[in-house]
């Protein structure tokens, strides 16, 4: 079985495109698969949504996303397993060349990300110059979307969850002492409201104070409003990619 493991926190508004393509992802696998949920201390239709959608929904209180990815998989009962943000979108391609890159030995991967809508041009170019370093010359996976087997998944720790931000940057690295990991060609679609809410300084200063903190720097929610201040576009955004390359 494939499981598709969801974390999601007040995600009403796009988590029912997010579970709609991963219904058609799915589709393109002979396997038989699940959704599972992780609802991490949401206020608003999240549950419901996801209960609507054919999925099943692990309720926790901790509003930590390595945490919620841990709860989802520990109630998944897959033996490969999925992680897909409440925000991004995958497609069939995803699913196949996850189930190919394990058949031919890889301990897990990820892929490269577009974003959907609007981004502004500084967020574009940020967007480029972290994509050029982070899957090509780190080869490593984005929260947005990794896959492993099981056995990989509990070989590797799962997610730190002492982290609260950066967690895949170090399960990815636990994944590639297991194996290979294959960073697939296909772009997954995830949103790219922060780069529309918030402004260049906030992103730039957040991300240049966590590489020089490591992780001391995420330990803690301090500083970390991008995850964890809760802020919501109040339109969803079409399942559309924007103009960055895959």
């Amino acid at each position: 079985m494939l499981s598709f493991v969801v974390p999601a926190y007040n995600e009403e508004l796009e988590l029912p495109a997010t579970l709609s393509a991963i219904h058609g992802a799915a589709a393109a696998s002979s396997e038989p698969y699940e959704i599972v949920v992780a609802n991490d201390g949401s206020t608003d239709a999240t549950a419901a949504i996801a209960a609507k959608a054919g999925a099943r929904v692990v309720t926790i209180q901790r509003r930590q996303i390595a945490a919620a990815r841990n709860a989802g998989a520990l109630e998944a009962r897959g033996d490969i397993l999925f992680f897909v943000d409440a925000d991004t979108r995958i497609g069939p391609a995803h699913v196949t060349g996850a189930q190919a890159a394990l058949a031919a030995g890889c301990a897990g991967g990820g892929a490269r990300v577009n974003t959907d809508g609007f981004v502004p041009f500084w967020g574009r170019v940020f967007v480029r110059a972290f994509s050029a370093f982070y899957f090509t010359a780190a080869n490593l996976g984005a929260g947005a979307f990794l896959f492993t087997s099981r056995e990989n998944y509990e070989r590797a720790g799962g997610f730190d969850e002492e982290l609260f931000a950066g967690e895949e940057i170090y399960f990815s690295k636990a994944l590639k002492k297991l194996g290979r990991f294959r960073v697939l060609a296909e772009p997954v679609v995830t949103s790219g409201r922060k780069l529309r809410m918030y402004s260049a300084r906030q992103i730039l200063g957040l991300s240049v104070g966590i590489i020089l903190r490591g992780k001391q720097g995420v330990r803690s929610r301090d500083k970390l409003d991008l995850w964890y201040d809760g802020k919501r576009e109040t339109k969803a955004r079409d399942a559309v990619s924007g103009s960055l390359p895959g």
